[in-house]
Formats: structure tokens, sequence, C-alpha cells
């Protein structure tokens, strides 16, 4: 029951006398949670206290029992209004709820799992799919529409933004494709040179590519431009020479010499 402000609350005597009838109270809640010592009582309001009993349970430590009592105007009987289990100064709480969609992770997709996206996602936009317009055009035309539309990158119901490729350009320059790590800093030539990078299309292939050689451990990773690793394809070979072996003594067979 809260407290009234501004103004300092007498302690009734008669709910504050009874810590008996409190105890009861709580008891009948706890049930196998135990109720222990009696803690102290609290003046909630005129005529309103709140007594407080140690919680026994042990996975509740610091908890406690806090059963609010009243009585009427002119009243010589305490009323028990509320019991409820209250933590306490040091005692161990739930965190504080965090929405789910700002506890999900980059990479806490896993099998099996859906994660939808908001209709209002700040990272796309409508894209073109042709909508009814398919269903009045002629199927040659409409077949040559699809393939220009493909070619475009389009047919999807969304698209990327403008924003939505700036924060990903952000994310993978500061991952381990970009050229501030320690593999690109002692690559001998950036992934723009490398007969393995595979540019990507669109604007994001004027910054970044991907991967292909399987010895790398950026295979099948996208890389920014200025990326580098020890295994591009301009790093030649040692050659060489054709170095004879050592002869080798013959100790099996041998000779035979004919005397006169």
């Amino acid at each position: 029951m809260p407290t009234r402000t501004g103004a300092r609350v007498k302690l009734d005597t008669v709910t504050a006398q009874a810590v008996d009838q409190a105890r009861s109270a709580a008891e009948s809640y706890a049930k196998d949670f135990g109720v222990g010592e009696h803690l102290g009582v609290v003046a909630d309001d005129d005529r309103c206290v709140t007594h407080l009993f140690a919680c026994e349970h042990p996975g509740y430590r610091g908890w406690r029992w806090a059963v609010s009592m009243a009585r009427a105007v002119r009243g010589r009987v305490a009323t028990v209004n509320e019991v409820e289990l209250l933590p306490g100064e040091g005692s161990l709480v739930a965190p504080s709820w965090i929405p789910w969609e700002n506890r999900v992770q980059a990479g806490d997709i896993a099998p099996g799992m859906l994660m939808p996206t908001e209709d209002n996602d700040p990272r796309l936009e409508p894209g073109f799919t042709g909508g009814e317009l398919a269903a009045d055009a002629e199927p040659a035309e409409w077949a040559m529409t699809r393939a220009v539309v493909s070619e475009l990158g389009l047919g999807r119901e969304r698209v990327l933004t403008r924003f939505g490729r700036d924060l990903a350009i952000e994310r993978w320059l500061e991952g381990e494709g970009g050229p501030d790590t320690a593999l690109a800093h002692q690559a001998p030539a950036p992934c723009a040179t490398c007969g393995y990078f595979a540019r990507l299309q669109g604007s994001l292939g004027m910054s970044f590519g991907v991967c292909t050689n399987e010895f790398s451990p950026s295979d099948g990773r996208a890389v920014s431009l200025d990326h580098g690793c020890g295994g591009h394809s301009d790093v030649a070979a040692e050659e060489r020479g054709i170095e004879l072996p050592e002869p080798v003594f013959n100790t099996i067979e041998t000779d035979q010499i004919l005397f006169d």
C-alpha cells in the first residue's frame, strides 16, 4: 500500500501489535518456503502497516514475507490485506526484462529458427515483382520483362536500402574481412589484385568481393578490396633446381676377373 507523500505517518498500535495474525497469514501462503523471524513493521498510511518476516527457503535468501494489514476507523481489529514475497537488500533477483528483439545478437539464428522481419525495417524497401501486371501482359513480353528484372537483381518483395548497404559496409569493414586485421597487414598484396577474388554485384561490389581460395581463412566470406592474406594468387612457389643424388656403390654384384 503506498505511503502518503509529504507527511509523516504515525505507526498504528492495533495493526503493529498483530504480529501473530500477520505470521499466520504468511504461513498460509508460504507452504514449503517457511516463515522465519519477524524483521519489523513499517507504517504505510493511517491505520495501515506492513509486517516483514524472513523467508527460510535456501533459494530465496534475503527475501522477506510482506504482510499488509489495516483497520477501519474506530475499529479494534486488524485485517490482512495482502501477502507477498519481496526481495530485500542484496537478495538475488531476476535481471530486468529485455524485449526479444533487443536480445537477439548477430549470429544467433540456428537451424530451424525463424526470425521475422519487421514491416518498417529501415534496411529494406519494397522491390519490384510485377504485381498484377503479370496477368495482363503477353506471355512472351512478360518473359522478357522477368529476364530484365532478374538481371537487375529485382523480382523480390523487398530489396536492400541504401541505409542497409551502409550498415553492411560498416560492419564488414570492421570485421575479419576488413583492412584493419593482422592478416591483411601482413599480406603480400590486397585482395583486389588476387585471382581468387570474386567481386560482388551492385554497389557492394565497389568495395567487397568473395574469397574463393579454399586454403584461405576468408574462403567463402565477404572481403574488402584492401583486405589480404598469404594465399594471394601472385605468390609464386619457390623454384628448385634438379639435384642429382649422391653416387651409390654396388656392393652386391662383382665383376669376374680372368687370370692367365
